[in-house]
């Protein structure tokens, strides 16, 4: 597929995307989540370990492009939950699914459904400059796209509440505070880090972190028991593969251990 919506590459175990829409704030169209799906594809073809998301230019996203759809008042409804059962739950069930870590760095605004987006990666950078809106409630809609599951979770009920019914901006380094993300970092650092991270992770035990994010996405609808035994598959399958014998090697015998994501 030739991408004119976003940026995709593979290479040395990292697939990197950028979402590139910068005129638009890398916001939403049909077009870019037809080229988002083709890429994640791509990105599970078994060379990658590890996938950094990003935004061009000035924001991260800033949800869906309403100019993208045929709106007016007092005009013919739309459909938003076709728009969702079909673009937006695949794309969020996709990257949770991606059997690697998924680094997002938020470059800047991330707003509704871009903002969702970035909260079902694993691990959120943000730019200090950046910020968080849960936009839904300005134009009369439910946070969707992960949104009201990711909330509580993280920030718990109360905060998730203001955010989603006041839409007000929460700052990076708020969003790092409530523990809505993993960092917030100095602007001129961020990709730095990220790349850091997406280094570190393209050489690390890709199956077992897999699993690690597997096992504690799991936890919240699990009971102690039923994750016991979770976690009880996952070292069985673990136990069995090759990073787990070089891993214990490797402490033994004091030096680097050589995975390789198997």
């Amino acid at each position: 597929m030739d991408y004119q919506n976003i940026i995709f590459s593979l290479a040395d175990g990292i697939a990197r995307l950028t979402l590139n829409r910068p005129d638009r704030l890398n916001c939403f169209n049909g077009e870019m989540h037809l080229e988002l799906r083709d890429a994640l594809t791509r990105t599970r073809d078994g060379r990658a370990r590890v996938l950094l998301l990003t935004g061009a230019g000035r924001g991260f996203c800033a949800g869906q492009d309403l100019s993208d759809r045929n709106v007016a008042a007092g005009g013919e409804p739309v459909d938003l939950g076709h728009t969702i059962e079909t673009l937006y739950k695949p794309l969020v069930l996709t990257l949770r699914a991606l059997e690697m870590p998924v680094i997002c760095a938020v470059n800047g605004i991330a707003a509704g459904a871009g903002a969702s987006i970035a909260l079902a990666c694993d691990l959120v950078l943000a730019a200090r400059s950046a910020a968080f809106i849960q936009a839904f409630c300005k134009i009369g809609l439910v946070p969707d796209t992960g949104a009201t599951w990711a909330l509580p979770r993280l920030v718990g009920s109360a905060r998730a509440m203001g955010l989603a019914m006041l839409g007000d901006k929460l700052g990076a380094e708020q969003a790092e505070a409530w523990g809505l993300i993993w960092k917030c970092v100095d602007d001129d650092k961020l990709m730095a880090e990220a790349n850091r991270l997406a280094i570190h992770f393209s050489t690390a035990p890709t199956r077992g972190l897999a699993r690690t994010k597997q096992a504690l996405y799991a936890s919240s609808g699990n009971s102690l028991e039923q994750q016991l035994e979770l976690e009880r598959s996952c070292q069985r399958e673990l136990g069995f593969g090759h990073d787990y014998r070089e891993g214990v090697a490797a402490f033994m015998e004091k030096r680097s251990p050589k995975f390789t994501g198997e």
